[in-house]
């Protein structure tokens, strides 16, 4: 099984309910149940015709995809077989996502955490985040069903703090045609930043007080009662895509994942369910021996997850909490919709990976704001939510949680870029007193003048050279030859 043409196989999709346990087609696009209003994951009928197939022949067949120079298997669908196999290779949209870089910690870096690690950076997909794993999929499927069904526009709208409206509107702008794009955004909870890209890609941006949240419940009505796409993480497309993280993750390591922990940051709890259910499928099909450890991860200005699973397992009782301003933007949410997935799969993982598979730690904001500088001080280009992992990480050590000879892989769901502002207001003492945060004196880095304008204007060109070249030395003590 070694070809890299376009897969032959075709799976048979369906939605199924983690409520009530409903099924329901595809010719629909249904984000929660029609019946009881709980999530849906989406399954393959025809998955056990995969089991056919040894583990050694699928590592063989995607490891000889990423040599193929076929265009589908640029990005996500390298691994189409086991996403969303129903498409054809004119659906499939690649903007580059995927494949992002594994790079281990500075030897002074890890020396200094006291655990092998490394930044999985995702932030190096097209729009700079990891959602575009979802969107690939989720827009890949909508140009299927704009070819299949005759759609002759589709309104798409999500509601984001930033990344998911960035995403969104980039796939939404390269698919175009009866594609449009809407994104509704908590008014000023955005960064300039992250604001920019969806107003550059020529969406629709609409702004409601409130958080993310409140945004949520908007999108949620208007895709009950209106004819819209859906672009949040209730998208189950969006999750299959996702699944690539585990995918790649798992193929970087030679599909030998045996003392490794993963860590994902928790916002809305999408991309943890995600990673599980990828790591499980391969295990299903015998791709990898042994499922890694995951470490979900949350502020304490936003930790829902962290709370139930906190509690004894007798009393655990689900509760929505009220967040608080976070650095860690994305993972700002008190009630994530992706939480019953998260359930479902944790049991599923620990019933493999034994109850220390699936754990969930609760992080600082200081830990996560000082977690990004300290990555990215050692060379590292880490966001804020690659900040929290390396804290969780930090806090899973103080804890106990870390097993001996085991390494660590974080996950930087987004380019640090994004969030420079948080990195601005550390280094400028000018955090609003919501965040907790009291910056370190030690860790501020800022420019410094050497000379004031109005000596430049005095000086003659030449004497103005020697008097900045005196001032660099006796800045940095330099001595004479």
């Amino acid at each position: 099984m070694t070809e890299t043409g376009f897969p032959a196989y075709r799976g048979q999709m369906e939605y199924f309910c983690l409520g009530c346990g409903a099924s329901h087609g595809t010719e629909e696009l249904y984000y929660t149940c029609p019946s009881c209003g709980s999530v849906f994951l989406l399954r393959d009928l025809n998955f056990g015709e995969l089991r056919k197939t040894s583990g050694q022949a699928w590592r063989d067949l995607f490891d000889a995809r990423a040599a193929s120079r076929e265009p589908a298997f640029r990005g996500i669908f390298r691994y189409y077989e086991l996403m969303a196999p129903v498409m054809e290779r004119e659906d499939i949209i690649c903007l580059g996502e995927g494949h992002t870089p594994i790079v281990e910690a500075s030897p002074t870096l890890e020396q200094q955490v006291g655990v092998p690690f490394a930044f999985k950076n995702d932030g190096q997909n097209p729009s700079a985040s990891f959602k575009d794993r979802g969107m690939a999929c989720a827009f890949s499927f909508l140009k299927y069903a704009i070819r299949t069904r005759g759609w002759d526009e589709v309104l798409t709208v999500c509601a984001s703090t930033g990344d998911t409206s960035a995403s969104a509107a980039l796939y939404a702008a390269y698919v175009g045609g009866p594609v449009k794009s809407v994104v509704i955004l908590p008014q000023g909870k955005v960064t300039p930043q992250q604001m920019a890209q969806p107003l550059g890609s020529g969406a629709l941006v609409l702004e409601v007080p409130g958080v993310f949240d409140d945004c949520m419940k908007v999108v949620e009505h208007l895709a009950d009662n209106y004819r819209v796409a859906l672009l949040n993480s209730k998208n189950a497309w969006r999750i299959l895509g996702q699944e690539s993280y585990a995918f790649e993750a798992a193929q970087w390591y030679g599909w030998d994942l045996a003392g490794k922990a993963v860590f994902v940051p928790i916002g809305n709890a999408g991309n943890i369910t995600a990673v599980m259910a990828g790591f499980l499928k391969l295990h299903e099909l015998g791709i990898i021996a042994t499922l890694p450890r995951i470490f979900g991860v949350q502020s304490h200005h936003a930790d829902p997850v962290y709370r139930y699973y906190a509690a004894e397992p007798a009393t655990r009782a689900w509760k929505p909490v009220p967040v608080e301003p976070s650095v860690a933007q994305a993972a700002m949410i008190g009630n994530p919709v992706s939480f019953p997935r998260v359930k479902h799969f944790a049991e599923r993982y620990t019933k493999i990976a034994g109850e220390d598979g699936f754990s969930v730690v609760q992080v600082t904001e200081q830990a996560i704001i000082e977690g990004m500088l300290l990555a990215n001080r050692h060379g590292h280009i880490a966001c804020t939510q690659g900040g929290e992992c390396l804290a969780g990480l930090l806090r899973a050590k103080e804890l106990g949680l870390v097993q001996p000879g085991e390494s660590a892989l974080l996950d930087a769901t987004a380019h640090h870029l994004k969030f420079i502002g948080f990195q601005d207001m550390y280094f400028t003492n000018s955090f609003p007193p919501a965040f907790g945060i009291a910056p370190k004196r030690e860790l501020a880095n800022r420019p410094y003048l050497l000379i004031e304008p109005a000596e430049k204007e005095r000086l003659s060109a030449a004497d103005y050279t020697q008097a900045a070249a005196q001032a660099v030395a006796e800045r940095l003590g330099l001595k004479k030859k």
